[in-house]
């Protein structure tokens, strides 16, 4: 495996590649990584002829000092997993090297998708996602890029800016890679004490019975049994739980069209945010 710290050198390598007419798979990382992030490597393994990993703590998408200042580093695993999984390329770049002497975000519209949920909650973010995926993108030119759909959110507001700015890339969203107890993976799970990880896959389970309940009951009913669950767990606080429209993400009361509709929740486990969501089938 190639690593590489330097854009320059980066894209020299990338350019010879491409004048050979091979195809790129890309997955951008923050590190800290798991089985989760392996499976989207060798998906990009799979369909591609050069796989691509990127490594880097965004600080332009964090709205809390504390959470990037405390978000897991662990690049030696990481190499050695990245290794074993037979990556290509990666690219570890530093701060300065990626933002220069200005760590800011660009201003993006994203035609509302960024004001929901995450977006809500979490002032500023996805300017911050959108900056270092399209630099990312413009850096490694890929052919197809690769997010996990634990993220939803981030892969539709990344749909949209490849839309709209006509980046020449393909965006796939791939299955979430669970634990064995259900339990989404994360890097932040680590973080987690030994209480709060036993109680964590309660929110799984919660999605789980949610989606059933739409069999008979109303969006904004099931909205109103999550939050009575949560309300009485000993472990875990609830920020939000949404039932939305996957295209537009806005959120619904009634089940009232033949759109596609996916649960998402968003909860504190002490002070680990976790996140996840679940697809629900058309009732129509």
């Amino acid at each position: 495996m190639k690593i590489f710290k330097s854009k320059s050198d980066l894209k020299k390598f990338l350019s010879e590649i491409k004048s050979k007419n091979k195809s790129i798979g890309f997955v951008p990382t923050m590190g800290a990584l798991h089985k989760g992030h392996i499976s989207l490597v060798n998906e990009a393994k799979d369909k591609n002829d050069i796989t691509v990993v990127s490594i880097f703590v965004n600080p332009t998408q964090f709205d809390k000092k504390e959470d990037l200042e405390k978000y897991p580093q662990t690049l030696d695993n990481d190499i050695e997993l990245l290794e074993e999984a037979e990556c290509d390329v990666l690219f570890v770049p530093s701060v300065d090297e990626i933002y220069s002497d200005d760590i800011s975000s660009e201003r993006f519209d994203f035609d509302g998708l960024e004001h929901q949920m995450e977006g809500e909650f979490r002032e500023g973010h996805f300017d911050g996602v959108g900056t270092i995926v399209k630099l990312l993108f413009e850096i490694i030119t890929p052919t197809i890029a690769y997010f996990g759909k634990k993220d939803f959110q981030q892969l539709q507001i990344i749909k949209k800016m490849v839309e709209k700015f006509e980046l020449p890339v393909k965006i796939k969203g791939m299955p979430i890679f669970r634990e064995d107890d259900g339990l989404a993976m994360s890097s932040r799970n680590a973080r987690l004490t030994k209480a709060h990880r036993k109680a964590a896959p309660f929110i799984f389970k919660t999605l789980k019975k949610a989606r059933k309940k739409a069999n008979k009951k109303e969006a904004n009913e099931i909205v109103k049994w999550v939050e009575k669950q949560f309300a009485k767990h000993e472990f875990l606080e609830l920020e939000y739980f949404i039932i939305a429209d996957e295209k537009t993400l806005r959120s619904i009361e009634n089940f009232n069209s033949r759109d596609k509709f996916r649960a998402f929740i968003a909860v504190f486990a002490d002070k680990i945010r976790l996140i996840d969501n679940i697809a629900f089938k058309n009732k129509f």
